[in-house]
């Protein structure tokens, strides 16, 4: 009985605390980094005050952790579509595929592009202790740098990661730039008839080359 006391208690515990996070991500959506109040995270998570306190410590590390959250979903979303290409992809498909996750969130609008642009602008400075997701990046870069590799056999593994560097780069400022506001007005089909050849671009380089 007291075990399962324990396990109920854990498992309030977790809830209130995801509840904490998805409420942060979306007022971190609305209001930005700097607009986000500790009582109206509480009152739209159904938590009190204390809870903050006891999972977090503070405002300001729930905000650090709920868009480290976003930006490993991020991650998970753009590692998983790249993991589903076979051998025969082609490197537009894998621009495709690397660019998804924004253009969903550009398709979206909304709050959803919202935690977009806000992932986007720490992505470019991390906070200290996002360190635990280094090997999540390291992983989306090899994944993509292998598949590039197979077809471009001339070009160097080490100047392969510097253009996936580069187009990640490039959906980071797109997110954040009037032109990504822009793109955003369009039609789903539209973003990515004309994000995909730019991505692809970035990945194949000089035609010269490869």
């Amino acid at each position: 009985m007291a075990t399962e006391r324990a396990d109920q208690r854990r498992e309030a515990g977790q809830r209130t605390r995801d509840g904490l996070l998805a409420a942060a991500v979306e007022l971190l959506a609305r209001h930005g980094q700097e607009g986000v109040t500790l009582r109206e995270v509480t009152d739209h998570a159904g938590a009190n005050v204390s809870a903050v306190s006891y999972h977090f410590g503070s405002l300001r590390t729930l905000c650090d952790a709920a868009i480290e959250h976003a930006l490993e979903q991020y991650l998970d979303a753009q590692i998983d579509a790249v993991a589903s290409l076979d051998d025969t992809s082609e490197i537009e498909d894998l621009a495709a595929a690397f660019t998804r996750p924004m253009m969903r969130a550009l398709a979206a609008g909304g709050p959803d592009l919202a935690v977009i642009r806000t992932v986007a602008r720490v992505g470019i400075d991390p906070p200290e202790g996002w360190d635990r997701l280094t090997a999540k990046f390291q992983q989306s870069r090899q994944d993509i740098v292998r598949k590039l590799s197979a077809s471009l056999p001339g070009v160097e593994e080490q100047e392969l990661d510097f253009r996936t560097r580069c187009a990640a780069g490039l959906l980071n400022w797109l997110a954040l730039a009037p032109i990504g506001a822009e793109l955003a007005a369009k039609p789903p089909e539209q973003i990515e008839r004309w994000l995909v050849p730019v991505l692809a671009g970035a990945f194949r380089g000089s035609p010269n080359i490869g």
